[in-house]
Formats: structure tokens, sequence, C-alpha cells
């Protein structure tokens, strides 16, 4: 792992069973496996998977601060969005991850802002979304469909 990182963002997300996590993240959401760290009694100790140019690092529960939702009463503190490139097949990619035993908590659906999307939960509780871009559409646009009101910066 000595080579350099880009500047960027990823984020680390801590299950009960990393091992299987990693193996079904592949499975289901074509995350690709990147880096594996096994500690002397063969648990997974780190690991990074890539989808596009973007890193997902799998690990177990390490503090109390550190959790699955599996030990949380199922609830989730933040969910990551997984953008797919253009033209990918988005209902298909639902499919595929059902298949493999996600709970499909919104089916796919065509946003107001032009992304169609679907949100899954993993086998541990941790809830994905998952979208990709059906039409472009501008800040106005944006807000005349969804009654909202676009700025670059939150003026107080």
């Amino acid at each position: 792992m000595a080579e350099h990182r880009a500047k960027g963002l990823s984020s680390a997300v801590c299950y009960k069973d990393s091992k299987a996590a990693f193996r079904w993240l592949e499975e289901a959401f074509g995350f690709e496996p990147v880096f594996v760290l096994l500690d002397e009694q063969g648990n997974l100790a780190h690991s990074e998977m890539e989808y596009g140019t973007s890193t997902i690092m799998i690990g177990n529960e390490w503090s109390d601060d550190h959790r699955s939702p599996a030990n949380l009463g199922g609830k989730n503190t933040q969910t990551v969005h997984v953008q797919l490139g253009r033209g990918e097949d988005i209902d298909a990619h639902c499919e595929k991850a059902r298949a493999a035993g996600a709970d499909i908590i919104a089916p796919p659906e065509t946003q107001f802002y032009g992304d169609r999307t679907y949100r899954a939960k993993d086998p541990e509780g941790h809830i994905w979304t998952f979208g990709v871009t059906v039409e472009e559409k501008t800040a106005e646009q944006w807000d005349a469909e969804g009654g909202f009101t676009t700025k670059t910066r939150l003026d107080d």
C-alpha cells in the first residue's frame, strides 16, 4: 500500500463480520477488491475496495464508537451514496443486489433532479444509495420541480 493516494474522500464502514461483508459487497454491489490486511489470527484487520475512482474501507468493529448497525438496533448515522456511470442499468444493479440478499428499502425511481436512484440495506443494516443520471437538469429546473432554492454557499 505504498502508492500515493489522490486527494479525495472515502468512507470506512464497520461490520461485525467484515470478511463476509467484503465478499458480499463484491458480489452484490460490484465493488472491486484492492487490498486486504489480515492479522495473526486470519481476521480482517483492514481492507479497501474500489468503485470507479472511489475507495471504501471495510473493517471490523474496533471500539465502542465504531459499530455495525447490527449492534445498534439497525440505526445508521450515515449512508453511503454510490454514483453509477452514465448509461449503466440501475434497475439491473438493484436486481443483482436483491438476488444477493440486499433489503431494497426504496426501489429504483427517477428523482426530480434527474437521477434514478434506489436504496438498499446490506446484511448488517448499512444503508447504501445508488444513483445514475438519466437526465441532466439545471439548478433552476431543480428549484422549479422540487420547490427548492439552489445556492452554492449557505448564507446565514
